[in-house]
């Protein structure tokens, strides 16, 4: 699980606790991931410790609760090794919910093929100029702006695809429209 891994990634600067490893984690990976959760990371940790990947230590505090410090094992370090240095490979396929609506706006006719990709290509040029002022904000962190350069690279290629959609799905959005309207004439002579 990336997120296991991750935190194991973390844990090779050193013992942390769950709220440093939750902020060294944003910090590290920037805005465009996202925050992680507290509770999911407890959790991650959890099963980390299940696995033998971490070891749990408590230091007592005087005038708070004991801190939980966790520290990553030699099988951690393996496991994470293992995982760091294989290949990715895409596990699902490409479930992107942008093809779904493209299905549903093709289904629904020409027009609102056009409003959809419309929408979306301006939703796109909107989160490209946003990304454009986030990557000279990150420029110090070599990471952030990866990530940022990589979210760039994936939104252009969508934009290629809405670009595309309206052209290339017209026929099947006619046919749909033509479809339905004979379906509906039927109806009202059936």
């Amino acid at each position: 699980m990336p997120l296991s891994h991750a935190v194991l990634a973390l844990l090779t600067d050193g013992p942390s606790h769950g709220y440093e490893l939750k902020n060294r984690f944003e910090a590290a990976i920037g805005p465009q991931w996202g925050g992680l959760n507290i509770g999911h990371l407890y959790q991650i940790l959890d099963r980390l410790v299940r696995d033998g990947h971490v070891v749990r230590s408590h230091v007592a505090q005087s005038d708070r609760p004991d801190k939980t410090l966790y520290q990553l094992t030699s099988e951690g370090a393996a496991e994470l090794t293992g995982w760091a240095t294989a290949p990715h490979a895409r596990a699902g396929g490409f479930r992107d919910e942008l093809f779904l609506k493209l299905l549903a706006a093709t289904r629904l006719g020409p027009e609102a093929l056009r409003t959809f990709t419309g929408a979306q290509r301006q939703a796109y040029l909107s989160d490209l100029a946003g990304l454009t002022r986030l990557r000279r904000e990150s420029e110090s962190d070599p990471l952030v702006a990866l990530l940022v350069d990589a979210a760039v690279a994936h939104i252009k290629a969508d934009l290629e695809v809405v670009e595309g959609a309206e052209r290339r799905l017209a026929g099947l959005a006619e046919q749909a429209t033509r479809v339905t309207v004979a379906e509906s004439e039927q109806g009202k002579t059936g």
